[in-house]
């Protein structure tokens, strides 16, 4: 009887052990900072989490444009494109330098494959480009320039540009 009681107790305990092991935790989520949200790109192709403005900056679109660009925005001081593409940092980097219309002046940020300047018309303004690999793809991050609008100050520029190296990769789950 002895022998049945100890069959069945180690039966029920690698039972139990397979259906308790075997499973990886789910990472921790991240926080977004103060004033800010995770806003899950992967229903519109890019399979990535990044932090956007919350409701308090305005109001959220988000728009597929007809040549592959994606353009997140949130209120006047947060818009975004996003393209998956190759980028080329050196070429962006010339082609700044060589407006004849917005002046280059400055370079604040440059890395291998970000850079964040400042540029005058009549009054400075800062944009940003910014490249994210994420698998085997390739994302070009940059403000979105518009001439009805006032343009970015520094900290605008800055938000934007810190949710473009923060992006996340959303993992698919198995069925």
């Amino acid at each position: 009887m002895k022998t049945v009681y100890s069959l069945i107790m180690a039966f029920a305990l690698v039972v139990t052990l397979q259906s308790c092991g075997g499973k990886k935790e789910d990472q921790p989520a991240v926080e977004a900072p103060a004033g800010m949200v995770t806003l899950d790109l992967s229903k519109y192709g890019k399979p990535f989490t990044i932090f956007v403005p919350d409701s308090t900056f305005g109001k959220m679109e988000i728009m597929e444009q007809t040549w592959g660009a994606l353009e997140v925005r949130v209120g006047k001081n947060f818009q975004v494109s996003i393209t998956e593409d190759p980028g080329d940092i050196e070429l962006r980097k010339s082609d700044v330098k060589a407006d004849e219309v917005n002046k280059f002046k400055s370079f604040i940020v440059e890395e291998p494959t970000t850079i964040m300047w400042e540029s005058e018309i009549t009054k400075s303004e800062f944009h940003f480009y910014s490249i994210q690999k994420l698998g085997n793809s390739t994302y070009v991050f940059e403000d979105i320039k518009s001439s009805e609008a006032e343009p970015f100050s520094k900290e605008s520029v800055q938000k934007m540009l810190d949710s473009a190296k923060g992006l996340k990769e959303v993992k698919k789950e198995a069925a």
